[in-house]
C-alpha cells in the first residue's frame, strides 16, 4: 500500500518538476525575481497614473457643468418681402437652463441687428418672439452628454 502511495507521489512530483523547469527555462532565479519586481513597479506606476487620470477627468467634468451644453437654433425670414431665411435665434443654456438668446435680424437695406436676452432658469424677463420661444424650447429639451 505504501509502495503504491510512493509511486503516485513520485508521478506528481515529476509532473510538478516538469512544470517548474518549463517556467524557469531560460531564466535564472535572480533575473526572474528582478522581472517580477519590475512588473510590480509598473503596476504601481499604472495605479498612480490611473488615479491622476480619474482626478483630471473629474475636474474636467466639474468645469464642463458650467458651460453652455444645451443649444437651440431657429432660422427665419424677419421681413417676409426680403426672401431667404437670413435671420436667426440662437439659444445657449447651461445645465440649470441659464444662458442667453442671441437674435440676429438681417435687413438687406440696413444691415444686421443683433439682440441679446438673458435667460434664467429657462425664463426671460423680456417678452420673447415666436422664434425666440421656439429656440429656447429646443435648448431646454436638448439632451446634453453631461446628463
Amino acid at each position: 500500500m505504501v509502495f503504491i502511495f510512493l509511486i503516485v507521489l513520485l508521478g506528481k512530483y515529476n509532473s510538478l518538476k516538469k512544470s517548474y523547469d518549463k517556467f524557469m527555462m531560460g531564466k535564472k532565479a535572480k533575473s526572474l525575481e528582478d522581472e517580477i519586481a519590475s512588473i510590480f513597479e509598473d503596476i504601481s506606476l499604472l495605479k498612480i497614473s490611473a488615479d491622476k487620470s480619474k482626478r483630471d477627468i473629474k475636474k474636467i467634468i466639474e468645469n464642463l457643468r458650467d458651460t453652455y451644453q444645451r443649444v437651440g437654433i431657429v432660422k427665419y425670414d424677419a421681413f417676409k418681402e426680403m426672401g431667404g431665411k437670413l435671420s436667426f435665434v440662437l439659444a445657449l443654456l447651461d445645465k440649470n437652463n441659464d444662458g442667453i438668446l442671441l437674435n440676429s435680424i438681417h435687413s438687406s437695406r440696413e444691415g444686421c441687428y443683433i439682440y441679446l436676452k438673458e435667460i434664467i432658469k429657462g425664463e426671460s424677463f423680456l417678452e420673447l418672439s415666436k422664434e425666440e420661444r421656439t429656440a429656447l424650447e429646443q435648448a431646454i429639451k436638448y439632451n446634453s452628454f453631461m446628463e
